[in-house]
């Protein structure tokens, strides 16, 4: 049932237009205005020059789309009925009558605006192995039961393009924007380029504004102000291969603009790029696009890469910049927000959403019309109560790619503000799955540039270094330990256990660094056979950090597990560290229900190689160089000593796999999580 639904869902947000009354016959009479408002006169739909006056006037008014005020359209309307009967095609009567309905109608008195809409696309350029299942919305492919079993192809930025495309169609007034992550943590396609094939895809696709993700700062404020502005990297030869793909040389950085509200220099006081951008529409209507990154951003990326900068309150800086706004006649107003909840079910429902969103929603002033959401990688569309108790829109589009929000704003040209919103999420259908009448066509110069960077990056990303027995996955267990998280942390320990390396007896991972699975039927291209890519390996570990050897006491790893519940991280326990072979130890924290800021390791649980942790023993500790400097809010390890450089970590799980493929699951043993301490 859901492609009828979905067909319904298109038809109403313009995506399949009706054949136009030009190419059928005349008949009924001529109605002025749609919907409800809408006059039917007396006067018949006939022919004018071979184009039934319907036609003529439906497509001249398009719902007020094309006309900034109400007497525009009238004006129009006037001129077209005088001009018909002067030559006889109406009579003065008629064309009286055609005036005076349009009039009374309400065409012109609003506008519609259509808003895309997508959110952290993370680098996913290629959509070939892309894929979005939705039970709830039948977005699957079924067995012989009726039962969903397989993922839909979906995604991709040459099909998003396409069905912005499709989008725009009969909209003239629309505006295309991105609520942050549009880069980092991205395949290798696209992070081999520090991003760049994302950008000049995205400026082809007509992306107009980005607000910032915490993403957005995974290589530095200096890095990302160069995509902004162009020129090629300073020291990676990699960077501008525009006279190798087909775009300019050298790099020309983003044709749209990021915005960055809540992120401000320390030393100037000046947000790092504009606070809202704006955009005009017909009739002078304004709106604005508030964009920003959430506020804990620093307690999620290196921290080198944010430093100087300052992560402000996101209702309170939104808030803010309202009366600014409406001293410029400006009061249709959007939040681009780097921050999101969870809403479990339909990609357009909001079943018991929780998480950030909610709070900062309820704290925002009632000026605001519409947030765009993102971060936590869900798609819903919700209407959330705000400062006022007023229920208003928020939506998220899942990410990579893989989903497009269309939103269509009604403005009173009057007041020039937002009247009423239509919002709905849309599979970026890659096979017609869905069996529409108009499938999306990929636009042919995004798909070719994204083939020459394939054909670049093709020989690197190939390169087999291994392969495992069984899929090996990030999704951990009550105890917060996944398989995946076992392989890397047994990787960076093997990597830093010699005395030359660093002396190792413990390795930690981040479970936010782990960033997707190994799986065996799709490994090697999907050839079945468990062998591992190194672009596999790379889509796991995109980030690139390095290896790092610290002294801490037994006392501190005690205190450095406790972090992983603490007052400022995830109730689900999404921070908790993945740890090598030889380390274990117990804790009672229950996910979403035990308190944050408690204790709930178990004393004298902690052993290393089954010996229980010395509490006044020092050990040397692996981590990544995010963890070394305090990322994830693990303040602890800033206290180690005694610090030595390492490999990186990609490098050091290619290592592993070539020693020991086929490298089997992680035995996700090591933590355990108990009802009480003994």
């Amino acid at each position: 049932m859901y492609p009828i639904l979905m067909l319904l869902v298109i038809v109403g947000l313009g995506l399949i237009r009706p054949a136009s009354a030009a190419t059928l016959p005349c008949t009924g009479n001529v109605i002025i205005g749609e919907g409800d408002p809408k006059i039917v006169t007396s006067v018949a739909n006939k022919s004018v020059n071979g184009v039934c006056i319907n036609a003529l006037i439906v497509d001249t008014a398009a719902e007020g789309a094309n006309y900034g005020n109400h007497g525009e359209f009238v004006s129009q309307v006037s001129k077209l009925v005088r001009d018909w009967a002067k030559d006889g095609q109406i009579t003065v009567q008629e064309a009286g009558e055609l005036m005076a309905a349009a009039a009374k109608s309400h065409v012109g008195k609003t506008m519609t605006v259509r808003l895309i809409a997508f959110n952290d696309f993370h680098g996913n350029i290629d959509g070939a192995n892309l894929t979005l299942r939705s039970d709830p919305d039948g977005i699957c492919i079924r067995n012989a039961a009726g039962q969903c079993a397989q993922a839909v192809p979906a995604g991709g930025v040459d099909y998003m393009a396409g069905l912005v495309r499709q989008l725009k169609e009969g909209f003239p007034n629309n505006v295309v924007v991105s609520a942050g992550d549009l880069i980092g943590a991205s395949p290798l396609n696209s992070a081999l380029f520090h991003d760049e094939p994302t950008i000049e895809t995205m400026n082809r696709l007509g992306l107009e504004f980005n607000a910032v993700g915490n993403h957005e700062f995974d290589e530095g404020r200096e890095e990302l102000l160069r995509i902004q502005k162009g020129g090629c990297h300073p020291t990676d030869v990699n960077s501008c291969q525009g006279q190798v793909v087909g775009t300019p040389y050298p790099f020309e950085g983003a044709k749209f603009s990021f915005l960055a509200a809540n992120v401000v220099d320390t030393k100037s006081g000046k947000t790092l790029f504009p606070a809202f951008g704006v955009k005009e529409f017909t009739g002078k209507i304004k709106v604005a696009f508030i964009g920003m990154t959430l506020k804990g951003t620093p307690s999620i990326v290196t921290p080198s890469g944010v430093a100087g900068l300052e992560f402000r309150d996101e209702a309170d800086t939104v808030n803010a910049l309202v009366g600014n706004l409406k001293g410029h006649g400006i009061h249709a107003i959007v939040v681009l927000l780097h921050e999101g909840g969870v809403a479990p079910g339909s990609i357009n429902g909001c079943t018991g959403v929780s998480g950030p969103i909610v709070d900062i929603v309820s704290h925002l002033d009632d000026a605001v019309d519409l947030v765009i959401s993102a971060h936590t990688h869900q798609a819903y569309n919700c209407d959330l109560p705000n400062h006022a108790g007023r229920a208003i829109p928020v939506t998220s589009a899942g990410s990579f790619s893989r989903l497009i929000t269309g939103i269509d704003l009604t403005i009173d040209t009057h007041t020039k503000d937002i009247i009423a919103i239509d919002a709905e999420n849309l599979l970026v259908d890659r096979t017609n799955f869905l069996r529409m009448a108009d499938p999306i066509q990929p636009v042919t110069s995004i798909s070719n540039i994204v083939a020459n960077y394939n054909t670049i990056v093709k020989p690197i990303a190939n390169r087999i270094i291994g392969s495992i027995t069984a899929d090996i996955t990030q999704t951990r267990n009550s105890a917060g330990e996944s398989t995946m998280g076992d392989v890397i942390a047994d990787a960076q320990l093997e990597a830093t256990a010699p005395a030359n390396k660093g002396g190792a007896v413990i390795a930690f991972m981040n479970t936010g660094g782990i960033r997707a699975n190994l799986t065996f039927a799709s490994s090697s291209a999907g050839e079945g056979d468990g062998k591992v890519t190194y672009g596999e390996a790379f889509t796991v570990q995109p980030f690139g950090n390095s290896l790092v050897v610290k002294t801490l006491t037994g006392q501190q790893i005690y205190d450095l597990l406790e972090q992983q519940w603490g007052t400022n991280q995830f109730p689900d326990g999404g921070r908790t560290l993945q740890i090598s072979k030889g380390f274990s130890y117990k804790h009672t924290f229950v996910p979403n229900s035990s308190p944050l800021g408690g204790k709930y390791v178990c004393n004298n649980s902690v052993a290393v190689n089954s010996v229980p942790l010395d509490k006044s023993a020092s050990y040397r500790v692996t981590m990544n160089s995010f963890l070394a400097t305090g990322g994830d809010n693990f303040t602890v390890f800033n206290l180690g000593t005694n610090q030595l450089g390492g490999d990186v970590d990609l490098d050091a799980m290619e290592a592993f796999f070539v020693a020991h493929s086929p490298v089997p699951p992680g035995p996700q043993n090591r933590i355990q999580q108990v009802t009480a301490c003994p």
